[in-house]
């Protein structure tokens, strides 16, 4: 199994073809943009409906454009010229947005529809979408002990409401734009993303941010309890960012993963009461546990089953949970002391 110092891609594009990077004032579209800028690419162009300064990221160099690529007009702006198209914009956050906030989940289903259209008459090479394990059964996630899914899971289909229908239909515009228009569309479902430059407070940001933001705050007013959604037994896989942006890149530029959907995602599996445990050692504190079993909590167990992955790279997110939450801790720990300070800080 390949290591991520190993990895080897061929392209296929110059360093001065426009790659188009939706959704690049977010945490993924943001890390993704500074990726390829570190790379050497030259010429990348960033879109998203976010105000500038509210921008996750500011990358050196990268022409930044603020628009709601929901509306037709803009997603034909944004693609123009594009060699390659990375959609990773949806109005999505962790489970308390996304049981809340379903009818904005799913508009983003316009921004693909126009982007990959768009993207198709701009004459772009290849088009990537940025698709989500909700897309899964969830019959198959009842149970904290949940076997991994595998990327067959998501049909017969009873995808998450909301959030996850839209990336499975999603899906099927990328397969069928590749079936019948002979666009060259690639898929991955993300599990889970996590790490520094994410969202850590605001209501939209996942478990890894919320959970060492609760025990920096607990720490910071000397109330040591921390109020935990459901009943902690819930299990989840979670994945890092540095590990997320490579596998974007391996699934994008691999010829056996054309309109093929495949998990992204770590298959390392934790249960939330375990995360808490986790991230109390790296802070260096035990805090009294409360719960709320009426707050949204997700399914009961979801895991990435990373047989298909390793079968076509040779590789999969590797980076060890406990690795990635010391990162993740250290930076929310610092933005949290620069918010306090009076400092702005923009990712919520």
């Amino acid at each position: 199994m390949k290591s991520n110092s190993e990895i080897n891609i061929d392209r296929q594009i110059n360093r001065d073809d426009l790659i188009v990077i939706a959704g690049a004032g977010g945490f993924i579209g943001g890390a993704l943009a500074r990726y390829f800028h570190d790379l050497g690419y030259t010429r990348i162009r960033a879109a998203d409906r976010k105000p500038l300064p509210q921008w996750y990221q500011h990358v050196p160099g990268v022409e930044c454009l603020s628009m709601d690529l929901g509306e037709k007009e803009n997603a034909i702006r944004a693609v123009e010229g594009a060699a390659e198209v990375y959609n990773l914009a949806a109005d999505m956050g962790g489970m308390g947005f996304i049981e809340h906030f379903r009818v904005e989940c799913l508009r983003s289903i316009l921004v693909n529809t126009h982007l990959i259209e768009a993207a198709w008459r701009a004459g772009a090479r290849r088009y990537f979408f940025s698709s989500s394990a909700c897309a899964y059964n969830t019959d198959l996630q009842r149970d904290p002990h949940v076997r991994a899914l595998k990327e067959s899971d998501a049909y017969p289909a009873m995808a998450e409401r909301g959030y996850g229908w839209e990336k499975l239909i999603s899906e099927m515009f990328c397969q069928e734009y590749w079936a019948e228009r002979g666009l060259e569309t690639h898929v991955a479902r993300f599990h889970n993303i996590y790490g520094p430059h994410g969202t850590w407070f605001g209501g939209r940001e996942k478990a890894p941010a919320a959970i060492s933001r609760k025990v920096i705050e607990a720490m910071d007013s000397g109330n040591l309890t921390i109020d935990i959604w459901g009943d902690g037994s819930q299990t989840r896989s979670f994945c890092f960012i540095e590990d997320c942006v490579l596998g974007i890149d391996q699934i994008m530029h691999c010829d056996r993963l054309i309109a093929t959907p495949i998990n992204l995602g770590s298959s390392e599996l934790i249960s939330i009461n375990d995360l808490v445990s986790m991230v109390e050692d790296i802070a260096g504190v035990k805090l009294k546990r409360t719960y709320d079993p009426a707050a949204p909590k997700g399914v009961a167990g979801r895991n990435s089953d990373n047989t298909f992955i390793r079968s076509i790279l040779d590789w999969e997110p590797h980076t060890p949970l406990r690795t990635g939450m010391e990162k993740t801790y250290a930076w929310i720990r610092q933005q949290y002391a620069d918010r306090k300070a009076g400092k702005r800080v923009v990712t919520d």
